[in-house]
């Protein structure tokens, strides 16, 4: 059911409790930051200790461990202590193994991948609604790789492929409470873990994108944003690629690149 009150701007959130998790630097922090600005009341949360950029954007900080099912428990009493019922959780908080393939993936890059991507989003779907109002807005972080295959990629792909898998179960589970799951799937984002990896994987995106380029944090805020406010209410269990085009077919740009790579091996 549609609680928007037609008096608030569109898509505003003044006075939503929102929890965010990897909140203090990338998509997370961008969310944070749309969030307050369109009047939530925001708990960020992160392994990094960043208490004071959050008071710099008005923010609340709490340090959290998503892997640590405890941890997200205590994460989520605090914030509705503090701040009141939860309208809005944010499962965003995310990590990346090393690029192997998969006969040479290690057991260490399955249980890095699932404790942080996966378990953090169940632990988050598992306990946040008992801290929610009703008709609120879980929104989680998966990926374009949670969708597709990437070579090397197969603990990272295999994680975020069980994120959209935990949005379509809670999708249906939460229902009669009015609390919308989604999903996001981002290709590439210029955050700081892209850059972490081997940054020939951004430069064949480029390629691949039709729009040329990767992503920004603030466009996939930009979706989290649409996704809590509630004029979306009737939005349940989906997941959304934002991938410039990349999804919708070969571009000018990857054409040229297979066309010039076919020529130069007759």
């Amino acid at each position: 059911m549609n609680t928007h009150n037609n008096e608030l701007p569109m898509f505003s959130l003044k006075n939503k409790v929102a929890v965010i998790t990897g909140g203090a630097s990338g998509i997370g922090l961008a969310m944070a930051k749309r969030f307050i600005k369109s009047g939530a009341n925001v708990v960020i949360a992160d392994l990094a200790d960043k208490n004071n950029e959050a008071e710099s954007i008005g923010a609340k900080f709490y340090k959290v461990d998503v892997s640590d099912e405890n941890s997200v428990i205590s994460l989520l009493k605090f914030a509705s202590e503090y701040l009141g019922p939860i309208d809005i959780i944010a499962n965003n908080a995310g990590v990346c193994p090393e690029f192997r393939a998969l006969n040479e993936a290690t057991q260490q890059d399955y249980e890095f991948a699932f404790k942080v991507n996966t378990l953090g989003v169940a632990f988050g779907l598992k306990h946040g609604p008992d801290y929610m109002n009703n008709g609120g807005s879980i929104i989680n972080t998966s990926s374009l790789s949670g969708k597709m295959g990437v070579f090397g990629l197969g603990a990272y792909c295999t994680s975020k492929f069980s994120v959209i898998g935990l949005t379509q179960t809670a999708a249906v589970e939460l229902g009669d409470r009015h609390i919308r799951v989604n999903a996001i799937c981002p290709a590439s984002v210029n955050t700081p873990m892209a850059h972490d990896n081997d940054q020939s994987q951004l430069e064949m995106e480029k390629i691949m994108i039709p729009l040329g380029r990767i992503a920004e944090p603030e466009e996939i805020a930009s979706l989290a944003h649409f996704l809590a406010a509630d004029d979306c209410a009737f939005i349940n269990g989906q997941a959304i690629n934002v991938c410039g085009g990349m999804t919708a077919g070969i571009g000018p740009k990857l054409w040229e690149k297979l066309a010039g790579s076919s020529g130069d091996n007759s």
